[in-house]
């Protein structure tokens, strides 16, 4: 897991799967776009809006993913990510590979980030993730999460 705010991706001015993934996604203009999937770069990146209002952490299942790395970037609202290292996820149920995704009731040994607008979370394939926690009280949320192929990433 990587986070960092949207703000030091421009003064590093990288060029990275990451930063490019970043770019293409904010270039779209996620947050006047209604909730739904879009694609940037064909199946390779393409983002995916939501709106919610968040949850409890125990009312939610961590997912994991196989072939993408999700990039979670905050909108507007804030949202804690309940979150492990690949191999923590426990309880899990059958994987879903057409979605790419897997859901589980546990993560060993579990942390958490507290993101706001212009923060984001990166999950690489493998590690367990929770997203659209309560941090105080519910509240609603605008996120885009920004799905890139794994094997773009060069890891």
């Amino acid at each position: 897991m990587l986070m960092s705010d949207i703000r030091s991706l421009h003064a590093t001015g990288e060029n990275n799967w990451l930063s490019e993934a970043l770019m293409l996604a904010l270039a779209e203009n996620p947050q006047d776009k209604a909730p739904g999937s879009y694609s940037l770069r064909g199946d390779d990146i393409y983002m995916n809006v939501m709106q919610f209002a968040t949850q409890a952490a125990d009312q939610k299942k961590a997912e994991l993913h196989e072939r993408y790395i999700d990039i979670q970037l905050l909108l507007s609202g804030e949202e804690r990510i309940q979150f492990g290292i690949a191999g923590s996820a426990r309880a899990c149920e059958e994987m879903h590979p057409e979605e790419d995704y897997q859901l589980c009731r546990e993560i060993a040994n579990e942390q958490a980030v507290t993101l706001r607008p212009g923060m984001f979370a990166v999950f690489l394939p493998g590690e367990p993730h929770k997203p659209g926690c309560v941090v105080n009280v519910a509240a609603d949320i605008k996120k885009v999460v920004v799905k890139v192929r794994a094997a773009l990433s060069g890891d």
